[in-house]
């Protein structure tokens, strides 16, 4: 079992920045970001590899959000710049394989409780 706590979000306007953290009980794991509005699918916002040398991003966020990892303290980050109404979602912290499929949510099997983010214009 692995266990992921995500902290991070909160209320902020158009343009803002927040940086999402991510800290996971245990090491070894590729490491996602997916979001869900409300009264909408859950989409892939970015991923990184474990060692850090493979990251992918979501068209609608390249250029404004940047993943990275911290792994001596199993943490990972998502840096969010520019944000825009759209942005505004849970946003879920998951774990998995390093695969084809690691932007799907169905490659992860832990996921974190979420943490929200609201962006105001």
């Amino acid at each position: 079992q692995v266990q992921l706590v995500e902290s991070g979000g909160g209320l902020v306007q158009t343009g803002d920045s927040l940086r999402l953290s991510c800290v996971a009980s245990s090491s070894g794991y590729a490491m996602a970001w997916f979001r869900q509005a409300p009264q909408k699918a859950r989409e892939f916002v970015a991923a990184i590899s474990w060692g850090g040398g493979s990251t992918a991003y979501a068209d609608s966020v390249k250029g404004r959000f940047t993943i990275s990892r911290a792994n001596a303290k199993n943490t990972v980050y998502l840096q969010m710049n520019n944000l825009k109404s759209d942005d505004t979602a849970d946003y879920y912290c998951a774990a998995g394989p390093y695969s084809d499929a690691w932007t799907t949510p169905g490659n992860y099997g832990y996921w974190g409780q979420g943490t929200q983010v609201t962006v105001s214009s």
